[in-house]
C-alpha cells in the first residue's frame, strides 16, 4: 500500500502537513507545486487500498479526482479552510474543513492533534496572515516576544516561497522547502540550522522594496489595484504585497495584478482588515477564482475584463 501526502505548497499547507508527521511519521509520496498549483489530485495515481491525506487544497476544485479515488476504493483524510461547496459522503472519506475566515488548515490540524504540535499551527498562522488567531495560539505556548517574532518571519518566509505562477518562479520548490523542514520538531532550531530559511526571508524583503516604489493603477471608495510588471519577482511579491497593503489600510480592499503568459492577468485579492469577508465570492464570479474569505485570487483574467473587474472590486466592499 502507498500513502500520498498531498498539500498546498505555503505555510498553511508545509507546516500542516508537518505537524500531522511529527505527530504521526509515516513514509509517503509528497504531492505539491506553488501556491495556485491546488488542483492537485489530479496528480495522485493511487489504487485500491492506498490511502490520501490531502491538505490546504479546496475540494471544490478537486471534487472531479476526489470522487474517481473514492471509487477506486483510496482512502482519504481531508483537511482544509477554503471554499468546499458539498462534501461527498462517503465511508472512506473523512472530511475535517471549516471556511471560517479566521481559520486556516493548521489551525484545524491543530484542533485534530489536541495541540501537540500546536507551535507549529503557530508558524502555518503567522503565514497565512492571520495574526490575531496566531497570537491566541503563541499564548498558550509561553513564548518571548523575541520568539513570537521569529515564528512569525518564518511563518511569512515559508508563505512566500509557493508565491509564483509557476515553479520557475520559486526560490525552492515546496517539497524541497518540506525535506528540509522535516527533521525539525523546534521551529527555533529549523531557523538557526538551516540558511534556506534565511534566503526565502532575504528575497521576499528585495521583492518587496520593488513592489513599494509602484503606484496604484486605481483608487476607489472602499478599494485599490495595482497592476505589476511582468517579471519573476512581482510573481513572488503578489500576495504579500497584497498583505502588507492591507495592513496599511485596513478599512480598503486590494488588488494586484501581474501578467500571465495567456495575455491577461493573474490577480490576488485582500479584503478590508477591518472586515474581512466577501474575498472568495468575488473572485468565485470569474471563471478561474477562488480562495478564502479574506483573501483570494483569479488565476487567469482577461485583458478586456480588467476595468469589470476593477469596478466589481470596488462595489463589492461599499
Amino acid at each position: 500500500m502507498t500513502h500520498y501526502d498531498v498539500f498546498n505548497g505555503d505555510a498553511d499547507g508545509l507546516c500542516s502537513l508537518h505537524q500531522l508527521r511529527l505527530d504521526d511519521p509515516r513514509d509517503a509520496v509528497l504531492v505539491t507545486g506553488a501556491k495556485r498549483d491546488i488542483e492537485l489530485l489530479e496528480r495522485v495515481e493511487a489504487r485500491a487500498g492506498d490511502s490520501v491525506t490531502a491538505l490546504d487544497i479546496s475540494l471544490a476544485s478537486n471534487r472531479r479526482e476526489l470522487t474517481m479515488l473514492l471509487a477506486r476504493g483510496v482512502s482519504v483524510q481531508y483537511f482544509d479552510h477554503h471554499f468546499a461547496g458539498e462534501i461527498p459522503k462517503h465511508p472512506k472519506l473523512q472530511a475535517t474543513i471549516d471556511t471560517s475566515p479566521d481559520v486556516c488548515t493548521g489551525i484545524i490540524v491543530d484542533r485534530h492533534l489536541q495541540g501537540r504540535q500546536r507551535i507549529w499551527a503557530a508558524v502555518a498562522a503567522f503565514g497565512d496572515d492571520l495574526e490575531a488567531p496566531a497570537q491566541a495560539l503563541v499564548a498558550q505556548l509561553n513564548l518571548q516576544a523575541a520568539q513570537i517574532a521569529s515564528l512569525r518571519e518564518l511563518g511569512e518566509a515559508l508563505a512566500y516561497n509557493a508565491y509564483g505562477d509557476s515553479e520557475d518562479d520559486l526560490i525552492v520548490h515546496p517539497s524541497e522547502l518540506y525535506e528540509t523542514m522535516q527533521p525539525y520538531a523546534d521551529p527555533f532550531e529549523l531557523i538557526e540550522a538551516e540558511a534556506l530559511i534565511a534566503h526565502i526571508g532575504e528575497v521576499r524583503r528585495e521583492d518587496l522594496n520593488l513592489a513599494a516604489d509602484i503606484a496604484p493603477e486605481f483608487v476607489g471608495r472602499c478599494a485599490a489595484a495595482y497592476v505589476l510588471p511582468d517579471a519573476a519577482w512581482s510573481r513572488r511579491v503578489r500576495g504579500a504585497f497584497g498583505n502588507e497593503l492591507a495592513q496599511r489600510s485596513p478599512d480598503r480592499a486590494h488588488a494586484i495584478l501581474t501578467p500571465d503568459a495567456e495575455g491577461g492577468y493573474m490577480v490576488s485579492v485582500r479584503a478590508p482588515r477591518a472586515k474581512p469577508t466577501g474575498a472568495d465570492s468575488l473572485c468565485r464570479s470569474f471563471p478561474s477564482g477562488g480562495g478564502r474569505a479574506s483573501a483570494a485570487g483569479i488565476n487567469h483574467l482577461p485583458a478586456g475584463e480588467v476595468a469589470a473587474f476593477v469596478r466589481r472590486l470596488d462595489e463589492s466592499f461599499r
